[in-house]
């Protein structure tokens, strides 16, 4: 039973610690933020405050320069290095033998398949990045779904949030088991080994898939794809202009204006294989043919507002000549979190030149844009953002190698390398050596970045391009935060608090509560934010109770782990929802129970496993 305490009130140094903490995690929520953004001003803010207030301690003085030790800390290495490696698996294909068995599974029966599926994803996700897990599985059940002409929404989720419950299994199952394990360490915790807590994590695990499998299907109502009927098929066609066009002897930008911009020019013909480059003073002529793409009624238009006629090729287009896509195709293509487009604006991004593909739709959340859409050219990609694209089938195919963009046809064609079977050997050792306790895990993994640089599994650009500024910056303020808040007593201060409101409660209830404070969190701002945050204040809770320290540690990892209930509290719940055409309601209805459920068990577990009686 906990006893009667006393609080002792913070410093003034703790309290503007504590202030700024309260700040963050609101800015954290608010969409219109970057998360980069608020983790910089979080770590300049604390420069500038303790440069400008020095602080003083029993411990010695708070220098500033220890708010940027988590740019070198060594999850933040380990963190970084395993993003390059399952970047190498994506682009290598290194696992499309398990995708291309589990689309033969689906063809025998879809009720063993989607319990076959859920367990694979939960145990890829035990040692692999979720995102690349539910990138590789996604086309899969859509290509179902597009095959049994049924919904994929009673798929997609359950496979989404499987991924979640594997990676909080293992050490290296997510960033934020990273970060609580090092920064428990850091506090004089014993380290804990790769495997310590996979039992525990592996039994609450089997509860939830069965909720899953058999239960969170039936939660969610179909749902229509995303861009369905959204947007109409692009074709391409020359506009002749006639003698007594009006724009004959105008300039370019002249005509587009006639437009009101919507015109868009990309080659003009002058004779037989002449071409003039369309720029904005270019002196239109007579006989000009101009190339344009777009749908075949604003094609008619331009055609009546610029004076001519539309001609595919050599031929007049009209009713027994209408036009034609040839073997051009409407696909889906959702943004990946290690995209190199993630922060590009539409118009930046190059579509057409860079990958083949003509841009129709965006669809983001609950809000979707065609590109009559106007300033569409002006928005600013995000992870799991769906464009509607049409292209020829190669130019897809060349698509899904790129790792930019997850290609959501409904095909099972996956990409494959010769370099495959090196990224898979280069992840089973970097796990191996790690789990055998040959070295730590920030030196496999850059052990195996290494390899697969040298390997020509990856370029460095594609290394790069698999780092995530937004990860990163979350990850050091998170840790600057965590060392203001232990160095100043203001985690000790709320650990009082915490003991206070539970006052008279069992080590049990307080370790329960602890973990459901810690799931309400990470479900509204970021997890690793939140478990930095957390750890240092469980040590204190389980100190002042004269406790095993290991339980309340895991409580934070695991909580943390519980981002179910809404689409922002994980990169993953937006690919999902935005491929699946989910609304906020449906991760509520699937995500709450899984939580209750998870929470309960983990809760019962680790109270049975350390005798929290």
């Amino acid at each position: 039973m906990i006893r009667s305490m006393d609080i002792t009130m913070p410093d003034p140094h703790a309290i503007a610690v504590l202030a700024l903490t309260g700040l963050a995690l609101i800015l954290f929520t608010r969409e219109n933020i970057p998360l980069e953004t608020t983790s910089l001003f979080v770590l300049v803010v604390l420069a500038l405050g303790f440069r400008l207030f020095p602080y003083e301690s029993l411990e010695g003085r708070l220098e500033v320069t220890d708010f940027f030790h988590g740019f070198g800390h060594k999850a933040l290495v380990a963190v970084c290095a395993l993003m390059i490696v399952g970047n190498g698996l994506v682009r290598t294909g290194a696992l499309e033998p398990v995708g291309r068995w589990l689309a033969k599974l689906w063809r025998r029966g879809p009720l063993i398949s989607l319990l076959a599926t859920l367990v694979i994803t939960a145990t890829l996700s035990a040692f692999i990045n979720n995102t690349p897990i539910v990138v590789l599985m996604l086309p899969i059940l859509i290509g179902v779904a597009v095959r049994t002409n049924a919904s994929p929404t009673a798929t997609l989720l359950p496979m989404g949030l499987a991924s979640l419950l594997g990676g909080m299994s293992t050490t290296i199952g997510t960033s934020t088991n990273l970060l609580v394990v090092s920064v428990a360490e850091d506090m004089g915790v014993a380290p804990f080994a790769m495997f310590d807590f996979i039992v525990i994590a592996g039994l609450a695990g089997l509860v939830a898939i069965v909720y899953l499998w058999l239960v969170a299907p039936r939660l969610v109502p179909p749902r229509q794809a995303p861009l369905e009927n959204v947007s109409s098929r692009v074709f391409t066609a020359q506009l002749v202009l006639d003698e007594d066009s009006p724009v004959v002897g105008q300039t370019l930008t002249q005509a587009v204006e006639r437009t009101e911009g919507a015109l868009k020019v990309e080659k003009i013909q002058r004779e037989v294989g002449v071409f003039v480059t369309p720029l904005p003073d270019v002196e239109l002529r007579a006989g000009d043919r101009l190339s344009t793409s777009d749908t075949p009624s604003r094609l008619r238009e331009f055609a009546r507002q610029l004076g001519g006629k539309l001609y595919s090729g050599n031929t007049l287009v009209d009713a027994e000549h209408p036009l034609t896509a040839g073997s051009q195709q409407l696909a889906e293509v959702a943004i990946t979190a290690g995209s190199r487009l993630v922060g590009t604006r539409l118009n930046q991004a190059r579509l057409q030149s860079r990958y083949g593909l003509r841009f129709l739709a965006l669809h983001r959340a609950e809000r979707q844009e065609s590109r009559r859409s106007r300033d569409i050219d002006e928005v600013t990609l995000m992870t799991g953002d769906v464009l509607l694209v049409q292209s020829t089938p190669e130019e897809l195919t060349n698509t899904k190698t790129s790792g930019d963009f997850l290609v959501l046809d409904g095909s099972t064609t996956l990409p494959h390398t010769s370099k495959a079977p090196i990224a898979l050997l280069t992840l089973i050792g970097v796990v191996g050596a790690a789990a055998l306790g040959l070295v730590p895990i920030e030196v496999s993994a850059l052990a195996g970045v290494f390899l697969m640089i040298i390997s020509g599994c990856l370029n460095w650009r594609d290394a790069t391009n698999a780092l995530s500024s937004q990860v990163i910056l979350i990850v050091v303020a998170s840790l600057a935060l965590g060392v203001a808040l232990m160095r100043t007593g203001g985690a000790a201060f709320l650990a009082d608090l915490f003991l206070a409101a539970t006052f008279g409660l069992p080590p049990s209830a307080v370790l329960a509560g602890l973990i459901l404070l810690m799931g309400l969190m990470t479900n509204v701002v970021s997890n690793n934010a939140a478990a930095v945050i957390g750890t240092p204040i469980a040590i204190e809770i389980a100190t002042q109770l004269g406790l095993p320290v290991e339980p309340f540690v895991l409580g934070v990892l695991f909580g943390a782990n519980l981002s179910f209930c809404t689409p922002m509290a994980y990169q993953t719940n937006l690919l999902v929802m935005n491929a699946g055409g989910y609304k906020f309601i449906d991760f509520v209805k699937v995500g709450v129970p899984l939580m209750i459920l998870v929470w309960i068990t983990l809760t019962a577990l680790l109270v049975y496993a350390y005798q929290l009686y």
